[in-house]
């Protein structure tokens, strides 16, 4: 398995790439950066996926130089398990004992510049995402039917398309983005670069990825920022018979001080929360009305030495077992149907917990707990709480080569319930890696 990646990442990387740590673009050095920088200094050190603390940063350099940019992405991977037929509720990783293309992306991409305040700016994203990681992040009426018609393994989603206008006078400085972007909260992200890991908790699993409307950051001052928008519902497009209009969301992130705690806190999706059906032929559609309340607690003890953790409620009205219904062939813990009609509200609950220590300037390693509670089995499937620990280290071998290694362990703690290997037993271990290798002008 490692002379594979060892091979594949020589092929991939750009010749000459050196650097000490994996990012879309190299950083400047601390003394340009604090020079160039309004927002609170980085908390962080550069070898973790962000230096700053998790919400928006308004006044920092974007990292990119100006103009616009073409660059991506590969993310092979694999993961061996004690499941033979499918690793759900785990993900992204649902395929065992396999190795797959989790994420093929492409993107463009131009960044304002939030540093000065003497004139707006723009900017625009488009995020083109392929690989089997699809099934993760694909919304209702975006080329939905590669998974609720037909349960591909692989596929293609228009992850990201969004414009960014900068207002440097609104506040402190305001952005606002309008389109598809991906929903604000969670330590964890859709995208492999932006994770500590290769796998995700199982809180993540089961909330918001994607959403489509107007989004708004404004910083009220150096410790304080707000981020409010409206959207048509979690993962449904405006267009899609499932949507809700309008889907309220609003955050605040506050920083302490001393620059060594940041607390992101609020309301991801908030309507009536009812999901809505309808039928094409003889199919039962009908997209899962997600309402998610999260926070998220960093706390820095060194820049090398980390915790975050985050906590979530979510709840819904009149929805499915498993949530969104899935008319495509059972496969991958997914497919068949609509589960079982649940009257009045279901609700669950998540937690994670992430301690990261840097061991120098290409290595970090990963511990995290995680625990969702699913009592109506409204998210996953299975009525029952689970747990799972892990443990990984992420290795640079260049700035365009990262390597992920992990083992975890996890299962469902209810009697007689057995979530796991399409629905077989009840717990699970893995050892899996992945490698992300960086192409384009990042």
């Amino acid at each position: 398995m490692w002379s594979a990646f060892a091979l594949l990442a020589a092929l991939v990387a750009p010749a000459g790439s050196t650097g000490d740590a994996v990012v879309p673009t190299p950083r400047p050095s601390p003394a340009t950066e604090a020079a160039e920088r309004r927002a609170l200094p980085a908390p962080l050190s550069s070898v973790f996926p962000s230096a700053d603390f998790p919400g928006p940063v308004i006044g920092a350099p974007s990292g990119l130089s100006p103009g616009l940019h073409v660059y991506g992405w590969l993310e092979p991977g694999i993961e061996l398990s004690t499941s033979h037929a499918s690793n759900y509720p785990l993900s992204y990783q649902d395929v065992p004992n396999a190795l797959e293309l989790d994420q093929a992306v492409l993107r463009v991409e131009r960044e304002p510049d939030t540093v000065q305040t003497r004139h707006g700016d723009w900017g625009v994203r488009l995020t083109a995402f392929y690989g089997t990681d699809y099934r993760f992040t694909t919304a209702e009426g975006y080329l939905s039917d590669q998974l609720l018609l037909r349960n591909q393994v692989y596929g293609f989603d228009p992850l990201e398309m969004y414009g960014i206008l900068y207002f440097p006078r609104w506040g402190e400085g305001t952005i606002v983005q309008v389109g598809r972007y991906i929903s604000p909260p969670d330590i964890e992200a859709q995208l492999a670069p932006s994770n500590f890991l290769y796998s995700h908790s199982l809180m993540f699993t089961f909330d918001g990825f994607t959403q489509t409307g107007v989004m708004a950051a404004t910083r009220l001052s150096p410790w304080w920022t707000v981020l409010y928008g409206i959207h048509a519902g979690d993962d449904m497009a405006p267009w899609d018979p499932s949507a809700h209009i309008p889907t309220i969301e609003l955050f605040g992130r506050w920083v302490s001080h001393a620059n060594k705690d940041s607390v992101l806190f609020g309301i991801d999706a908030l309507n009536d929360g009812r999901v809505k059906t309808y039928r094409i032929g003889s199919d039962l559609f009908g997209h899962d009305d997600l309402q998610q309340d999260n926070v998220t607690w960093t706390h820095v003890f060194t820049p090398e030495l980390q915790n975050e953790f985050e906590a979530y409620w979510l709840y819904s009205f009149g929805a499915y077992q498993g949530g969104t219904i899935n008319d495509g062939p059972f496969r991958l813990g997914a497919g068949g149907g609509p589960g079982i009609f649940l009257p009045g509200r279901s609700t669950a609950v998540g937690a994670v917990d992430y301690l990261e220590k840097a061991l120098g300037p290409k290595d970090y390693l990963s511990f995290r707990l995680d625990w969702l509670n699913d009592p109506r089995g409204w998210r996953t499937g299975f009525a029952t709480s689970y747990g799972s620990v892990t443990l990984g280290l992420s290795h640079a071998f260049s700035s365009g080569v990262l390597l992920r290694p992990e083992v975890r362990t996890e299962r469902a703690f209810a009697p007689g319930v057995t979530p796991y290997d399409d629905g077989t037993r009840a717990y699970q271990t893995t050892v899996g890696a992945d490698a992300i290798i960086w192409f384009g002008s990042h």
